[in-house]
Formats: C-alpha cells, structure tokens, sequence
C-alpha cells in the first residue's frame, strides 16, 4: 500500500509537469495503543506496521513507477509523548516509551528488550550524559535510526 500511495504522488506530479520531483514520506508510523474507539491502535499491529515498514525500506529500492529512487520514510515517531493532548493514540506511536525502554520490537538487531543490549549505548544512557538536547534529539535519532537500517 506505501508503493501504491507513493506511486500515486508520482503520478499526480507528472501529470502536473513535475517529472523529475521526489516525493519523501515526511511521517509514518502506527499507535500501539488507543482509546476505546481506536481499536486498530494496539502494540501487535504497530509492531508489525513497523516491521514490515523496516523490512520494505532495507530492500534500498524505489517503487513500481520509480524503481531507480530509494524510498526516503521519516517514522512518527521515535518516543511515545505522555504530555500530549487529544486521545490516547496520539501519545502512542514511538519506537522508544519516554524512559527510554524499548515498545515493542520491530526486528532490528540493536532492539533488544533485555540486557543482551547492553553493549550499544542505550537511550536512557545518553540521557543521562546531557547530550541529549531537543536539538540534539532529530539528528541523533535520525542518525540512529539510518545506521540501525544500514545493518540489517
């Protein structure tokens, strides 16, 4: 369905006379946990969105209709925020809760739940250290997150 949406934007920006524009997902991501009324947002289903979402970008190809142009997809998003307002979905879609324990697990060899993980530099740990400043926050994780892709 993301190659089919992509492939979609392509299309509309040709026929627009944008041939050679890119189109990158700016956020995607899945709840993993709702109100009452969202009941797709659970954990299962948003481990396996992210998952899959891990295992279609790992491929480092484009779509049907841009095979040549690797995918670029930004993730909604790295932690869980407990201050947000509106419905509980909202607050649910990171990789990370706010203490810095993993929310589930999406395959990637350095998300791990135990303490087999000790070895990579846990998020509470560069916490901890002060150098994690909301300027700080998008370039590393993204930074994280781009390495963590590279190795699977």
């Amino acid at each position: 369905l993301l190659d089919a949406e992509i492939d979609a934007a392509y299309a509309a920006l040709e026929d627009a006379g944008f041939r050679k524009m890119e189109v990158i997902v700016t956020e995607t991501g899945w709840a993993s946990r709702g109100d009452q009324n969202e009941a797709a947002a659970t954990l299962e289903n948003a481990r396996i969105y992210n998952y899959n979402l891990r295992k279609r970008l790992a491929l480092r190809k484009g779509t049907p209709f841009r095979p040549k142009t690797m995918l670029k997809v930004y993730v909604f998003a790295i932690f869980n925020e407990d201050m947000k307002p509106g419905p509980t979905s909202e607050r649910n879609f990171g990789l990370w809760k706010p203490d810095g324990t993993i929310s589930y697990d999406v395959g990637l060899p350095a998300f791990q739940s135990s303490a087999a993980a000790s070895s990579f530099l846990s998020i509470k740990d560069i916490r901890a250290q002060g150098w994690m400043t909301p300027h700080s926050l998008a370039f590393t994780t993204s930074t994280m997150i781009l390495f963590l892709l590279l190795r699977s």
